[in-house]
């Protein structure tokens, strides 16, 4: 029942540099205190499931790691000085790579197990919960290991001089050399234009930028989305890839590598999980912000990203 104590990025910020290096021990405690309580959260959230789900194999994995790393994290004895903060920090690595998969683990097991689901409704606040409260430990986690890192504009994982048009030009980047690892981030706009694959229409990313917030606008020419579907795209486990993957025009072709991870040389599809939208939408409501669709069908979908400004100056969210 003890709750947890969420910190703003403006404390994070300014409570990041000390001169005699007592920030890091002050954060190791911090995290020894908070992380075992919000993974209990956790873990009772797992044992609230229905049965037939919290029973399913995959979930079951899930709820296990869970349980794991609160057993760890509680008997790792009081962070007095660096060596014991070091050791701390190896725990910490190693549970960020024990639990980089859970995304990913959740979408299996509860794909497993939807016909079981008679209520969609009963899921998603479990799911927004764990996802956003998994975001939130993961980011204080790495926050505390860059601390020991001394990298210019930076303090911890905060960047001072963050330019959104860089980060964004980085993902397009690694979208494009990505094509054949069947992540489906073009889907609709190449599905929508079968006939003339070598002349598609370009996705266009618009930044806005005021006081109080940062919008982030990706507009495609895919086609839009059906009205009747369009306030189910943010459920989760919603998807309309495996309809298209019926598509004889995707058998060949250009289109060969992006449909089918057997042929693409990188890990399985992401696309038609159910889980990119909903997620992406948890994450930028707790970040303070918010994801937002407007589809004009036959045309286009636009998406609409806010995230708050981390200045201080406003209202801030806490992490």
């Amino acid at each position: 029942k003890q709750p947890s104590v969420r910190l703003t990025p403006t404390t994070m910020l300014y409570s990041g540099r000390s001169q005699d290096g007592s920030h890091i021990l002050k954060s190791a405690r911090y995290l020894q205190q908070e992380l075992p309580v919000r993974i209990a959260h956790r873990i009772k959230g797992f044992r609230s499931l229905p049965f037939i789900i919290g029973c399913n194999p995959t979930i079951l994995h899930v709820h296990e790691l869970y349980i794991r790393a609160f057993q760890k994290l509680s008997d790792f004895p009081p962070i007095q000085a660096r060596g014991e903060e070091a050791r701390y920090c190896a725990l910490l690595r190693q549970l960020l790579e024990d639990h980089k998969d859970v995304v990913t683990l959740l979408a299996e097991g509860l794909r497993e197990c939807r016909r079981h689901i008679q209520d969609d409704s009963l899921l998603r606040p479990f799911l927004d919960k764990t996802l956003t409260s998994r975001l939130g430990m993961r980011m204080l986690a790495a926050h505390h290991l860059a601390l020991h890192e001394d990298k210019p504009d930076f303090v911890g994982i905060i960047c001072t001089r963050l330019s959104p048009k860089k980060l964004i030009e980085k993902w397009v980047d690694f979208a494009r050399g990505s094509i054949g690892a069947s992540v489906g981030w073009h889907r609709a706009t190449m599905e929508s234009h079968l006939d003339t694959p070598y002349n598609v229409p370009d996705i266009v990313v618009t930044i806005a930028n005021n006081d109080i917030d940062l919008v982030i606008r990706i507009s495609d020419r895919g086609g839009g989305i059906p009205h009747d579907l369009l306030d189910k795209v943010t459920e989760y486990h919603f998807t309309t890839a495996e309809a298209s993957a019926q598509d004889p025009r995707l058998g060949g072709g250009p289109f060969r590598n992006l449909m089918d991870p057997a042929h693409s040389g990188q890990p399985g599809p992401m696309h038609g999980f159910g889980f990119g939208l909903p997620t992406s939408r948890a994450y930028a409501e707790y970040l303070g912000g918010s994801l937002c669709l407007q589809s004009l069908q036959g045309v286009g979908t636009d998406v609409y990203l806010r995230l708050r400004h981390i200045d201080g100056k406003a209202e801030s969210f806490r992490i």
